[in-house]
């Protein structure tokens, strides 16, 4: 009992399922690795993928924001707090912050459904593989959390990439170097 398949190829139940979240956790980093090269040809132009394509810093404005995305979920309260856009129904959140009307800083907090498959299934090593060293590393802390960001220059831009721990990516940045 619990075992399937014919001749040689016996498998138990545990290892179909080892298997199975096998194959899974591939698919995750695969989508994951798929997400990260997304950002890799818009940051040149200051700019994230998806939704908010389009969206520059230092140049779109924050009606042009409104007017792409909506009206933010939480608004920021001062001239240097960030709009923020919630993430909802596999739509990533984001936020912006504005100098002089103009968008200083875009935070990805990528997708709270299937995190894996987005920004939670990118690694420091996956980063560093496919992307190879970064321009600096920093750490710092966040409250009680110490974060490390990794940042690569992207033309006149810098992706900055906040991690917990060296498995768990908070946010991407996008600024102006």
């Amino acid at each position: 009992m619990g075992a399937f398949g014919s001749g040689d190829g016996v498998y138990t139940v545990q290892q179909a399922k080892a298997a199975s979240a096998s194959s899974a956790d591939g698919y995750a980093a695969e989508q994951a690795l798929k997400t990260l090269n997304s950002f890799y040809k818009p940051a040149l132009k200051g700019q994230f993928p998806g939704y908010v394509s389009g969206l520059t810093v230092g140049k779109s404005t924050r009606q042009d924001v409104i007017q792409k995305i909506g009206e933010p979920t939480l608004p920021g309260k001062n001239a240097g707090a960030f709009d923020l856009y919630g993430a909802d129904m596999g739509s990533p959140g984001f936020a912006f912050s504005y100098k002089q009307n103009k968008i200083r800083e875009i935070r990805y907090f990528g997708t709270n459904v299937e995190r894996q498959t987005n920004i939670g299934g990118i690694t420091m090593s996956m980063l560093k593989k496919h992307w190879y060293a970064p321009s600096s590393t920093s750490t710092f802390k966040n409250g009680k959390t110490t974060q490390t960001k990794l940042t690569y220059n992207r033309g006149n831009y810098k992706l900055e990439f906040i991690f917990n721990s060296s498995t768990d990516l908070d946010h991407i940045n996008l600024t102006t170097k």
